[in-house]
């Protein structure tokens, strides 16, 4: 997993890992589709229909740092987002880990943590994701977005802060009752 485990503190364990649901991939694939099939139509009309020589040359040239700009702006930016977001939960805290070039992040100590909730609408359980919603102790309830599986994280993230609290391990006992979600 790589990520998680460089900044985990030593004896910290890694429960849970996971980037957002795929379905924020689904409009830049379907951008990338549908650009590249635009711009191989133009071309096409364009090495045709244009006259010989410079016009031509320039007018391809065109299209294709138009499709470069838009396939880079619509496709490969979200993609990186997506692979660059980090929501970690280990035996101590929640991690939330995102940017590419500018990082930023937040830490909430499983005692800081107060409720955990989670949200989700007909679609986003057709696909098994929600939001995420946490009060800790001292601010206003951060919500996550696109959680994938987000009943099982929630009941997971709500065992590992009450339970612990209780003397029970919540990891294992989040494991008896539904199997392993790393």
């Amino acid at each position: 997993m790589g990520y998680p485990e460089d900044v985990l503190a030593p004896e910290e364990q890694l429960i849970l890992h996971r980037h957002p649901h795929w379905k924020m991939l689904f409009w830049p694939i379907v951008t990338l589709v549908v650009v590249t099939a635009l711009a191989g139509f133009a071309g096409g009309f364009a090495a045709r229909k244009a006259p010989e020589g410079t016009a031509r040359t320039v007018l391809l040239i065109a299209i294709l740092a138009i499709w470069l700009i838009i396939v880079v702006w619509r496709c490969v930016a979200p993609i990186l987002s997506w692979k660059s977001t980090h929501f970690i939960i280990t035996d101590r805290r929640l991690m939330v880990r995102q940017g590419v070039l500018t990082h930023s992040g937040i830490d909430i100590p499983m005692s800081r943590i107060s409720s955990v909730q989670f949200r989700h609408g007909l679609f986003d359980r057709m696909l098994g994701t929600g939001t995420l919603i946490i009060e800790s102790s001292s601010s206003e309830p951060l919500e996550y977005d696109d959680i994938p599986s987000v009943q099982q994280v929630h009941s997971l993230l709500y065992h590992q802060v009450f339970d612990v609290d209780h003397g029970d391990n919540g990891w294992d006992a989040h494991r008896r009752e539904h199997g392993d979600y790393r």
